[in-house]
């Protein structure tokens, strides 16, 4: 049965390679591509009743133990972002039918896609420091092929800065896990884990440390925490909306994890490295918020909340505590099931006005009330207004930062709240209501067809809030997780 957790990152993958073979046959592409997305959804669902009933699950590729072999492990916390995945990505496929154009589908804009998850699941569910690079790796040369996609002007121009920043990021990821593997050994995490705990018995050491600050520069550039996160508004304004959902939902997400995942089990003794986390969480929700009242562009009002979503979720992370952990986890999936459905309704704005400079626009609600009305709720549940979805985890997170003393960030991230509902009003405002205007474009929008995807996430958003009470067990499932590494560390390794 714990074979059932390696087929989030099969299925895509077989799907990938046969959808090349059929690059000229949009309609077979289309039917293919959401038969595997909805495979893909049923066994996410599967490993997450199957770990909520049993425990960790791992699967040790072609039979060697742990940690001599390439192991592969599904905890709640994996397996619930594995999940959430599966169902942002079939989202996105719809989305795409009616909005990427039968040019980008004929040159294997499905095939990448598929891979694409490949490189999201892996990287979710691997147990090995090293394969979480390669897993990496291929996610981003998905990402490299589907952002230049189209050829337009401002694509391959902001490829270069977002190849050259991906490529040093990779090189630091490989100088970090060779420094590791010289002072532990190994590369399995639990073992890594392990084996820090016993070299730290008198104090962690200093090259660990410096370690640790190198995961965080190479994590941190591909989660857009600050200062590193000056490629992402550039790079994540060029594509198409479906593949900008994808983008800002799901990628930062998976530096977030990782931050979250090497931070957690292996360098939980260091509390500077958790000091140094917090104050670059806590300058990323002050920077981002100001970027995000700053522009009159609704892309970069959307990209400057994903910094604030970062450092929210990474001050809860840092602060180490059972309230600020669960609240983390708790706000991590909403704000990928949430940033999903705002840049797939800000791609229906931008279809209808053919721009998304926010001084052009108003009144969109006088023909578009269904399009008003998802993107009101939304943004209300982006500002964690209650009981939408957003406002469980802050308070969780702010709880957390009261109960550890923290006072200064569960204050700005309290204080966060107010700046983001006031930078998503300032479109809700000037671009839906005001005076009406005729836009050229607007009787080729196919907006009814186009606002389905955004819909079922802001739908699921919703339950997600006002289910809390149903769902917090699977999320403490994944905080005690990542509080007490002795049970990650005993499930992979049989201890």
């Amino acid at each position: 049965m714990t074979n059932l957790i390696i087929l989030p990152i099969l299925i895509p993958l077989f799907t990938g390679v046969i959808l090349i073979f059929l690059n000229k046959r949009i309609t077979a592409q289309r039917v293919v591509a959401t038969i595997s997305s909805i495979g893909t959804i049923i066994a996410a669902w599967l490993i997450v009743q199957r770990v909520r009933i049993d425990g960790i699950q791992s699967l040790n590729v072609s039979s060697w133990d742990a940690p001599f072999g390439i192991t592969l492990v599904s905890d709640m916390f994996s397996a619930l972002l594995v999940l959430t995945t599966s169902i942002i990505s079939f989202v996105c496929l719809i989305y795409s039918f009616k909005s990427i154009g039968e040019e980008r589908e004929k040159y294997y804009f499905y095939a990448v896609f598929n891979f694409l998850l490949v490189g999201v699941n892996g990287a979710f569910t691997t147990g090995d420091i090293f394969n979480l690079f390669v897993f990496f790796e291929v996610m981003l040369m998905s990402s490299y092929v589907l952002l230049v996609l189209g050829g337009t002007k401002i694509q391959l121009r902001e490829s270069i800065k977002y190849l050259l920043v991906n490529v040093i990021s990779s090189a630091l990821f490989v100088i970090a896990v060779a420094y590791l593997y010289s002072v532990v050994g190994t590369l399995n995490m639990a073992h890594i884990s392990t084996r820090i705990n016993e070299i730290s018995v008198n104090g962690m050491p200093g090259i660990l440390t410096v370690i640790a600050v190198l995961f965080l520069i190479v994590f941190g550039l591909k989660g857009a925490i600050f200062p590193l996160y000056f490629w992402m508004p550039g790079s994540y304004y060029a594509p198409p909306a479906p593949v900008l959902a994808l983008f800002g939902a799901l990628l930062t997400k998976v530096g977030v994890y990782s931050i979250t995942r090497t931070y957690t089990l292996f360098f939980y003794h260091d509390m500077d490295t958790f000091g140094l986390l917090s104050i670059l969480a806590i300058l990323s929700i002050v920077f981002g918020v100001i970027g995000a009242i700053a522009y009159w562009d609704i892309k970069n009002i959307i990209i400057y909340n994903i910094i604030v979503a970062v450092g929210v979720i990474l001050y809860g992370i840092s602060v180490l505590n059972t309230a600020s952990i669960t609240g983390a986890v708790y706000y991590l999936i909403h704000d990928i099931l949430i940033k999903a459905a705002l840049f797939l309704l800000i791609g229906i704005v931008i279809s209808i006005t053919g721009t998304s400079n926010l001084r052009n626009i108003s009144g969109l609600i006088n023909r578009y009330p269904g399009l008003g009305w998802t993107f009101f709720i939304a943004a209300l549940a982006l500002a964690g207004i209650p009981p939408l979805s957003g406002f469980v985890g802050k308070l969780l997170i702010v709880q957390g930062g009261i109960e550890g003393e923290s006072f200064i960030g569960g204050f700005i991230t309290l204080m966060s709240s107010l700046l983001v509902l006031f930078s998503v009003m300032k479109i809700f405002i000037n671009g839906f209501w005001g005076k009406d205007r005729t836009y050229r474009r607007e009787e080729k929008a196919p907006v009814k067809q186009l606002l389905i995807a955004p819909v079922i996430l802001v739908v699921i958003s919703a339950l997600y809030g006002i289910g809390s009470e149903s769902i917090l067990p699977y999320i403490t499932q994944a905080a005690d997780t990542l509080l007490d590494p002795n049970i990650y560390i005993n499930a992979v390794l049989k201890e």
